[in-house]
């Protein structure tokens, strides 16, 4: 009987996880901040999760997004740190997951932020230092702009469910055990792989195809 009872309720949440994504848009078309929701401004920037990606800062992000984040600066091996804030657990309806915002900031301003980080540590990869701010530069980072956003869902999509949501994309590349679909005038770059973790990537359509180089590369 307990077999069973795990059995159903495994089923359960493996359906409420996917029921965002396969759902009819009638029955949550009151839920705002869908991956999907993505707007495309008279201005030509796109607005997605509520945020214009170009324009909104961090601080307006995190009054809509949650005081539930982290941020820091993330260096890679010989190269120049960049500013990101993160949510370990974005939810909207049925649908969570992960999420960072790049933002932009100067070269200076990173360093005297990495200089005088209240810790770090090492990120996962394992060829990355994530360098935290320190309460007395938080509110001067919380000031720059976003210029892309990184969400990875809680459940892995497949390609029905892409084309389905998002659209025929532009472009669709096998390439590293993935397979790409590229939406230049969204911005958006999704990514899903049968051995990982699926990624949509958001940035303005103005700087996709500096997004884009590495996957179109031969």
């Amino acid at each position: 009987m307990l077999k069973w009872f795990f059995a159903i309720f495994l089923v359960v949440a493996v359906f409420l996880g996917f029921y965002p994504f396969f759902g009819k848009e009638s029955e949550k078309a009151e839920l705002h901040g869908l991956p999907w929701q993505i707007e495309l401004r008279e201005d030509g920037a796109t607005e997605v999760f509520g945020i214009v990606i170009g324009q909104t800062n961090l601080a307006t992000a995190r009054e809509l997004l949650g005081d539930d984040m982290d941020m820091a600066i993330v260096v890679k091996a010989d190269e120049v740190g960049s500013l990101e804030m993160y949510y370990g657990h974005y939810r909207v309806g049925l649908l969570g997951g992960k999420m960072v915002l790049q933002a932009e900031a100067d070269r200076a301003d990173i360093e005297r932020w990495q200089d005088n980080a209240a810790r770090y540590d090492y990120m996962a990869s394992g060829n990355a230092k994530r360098f935290y701010l320190s309460e007395q530069h938080l509110q001067d980072a919380l000031q720059s702009r976003i210029t892309g956003i990184t969400f990875i869902p809680n459940v892995n999509l497949d390609e029905e469910v892409v084309r389905g949501r998002f659209g025929e994309a532009a472009k669709r590349i096998e390439k590293d055990r993935a397979v790409h679909f590229l939406y230049p005038d969204k911005g958006l770059h999704i990514a899903i792989s049968d051995d990982g973790k699926d990624v949509l990537q958001y940035v303005s359509p103005e700087r996709f195809d500096k997004l884009s180089e590495p996957i179109l590369a031969q």
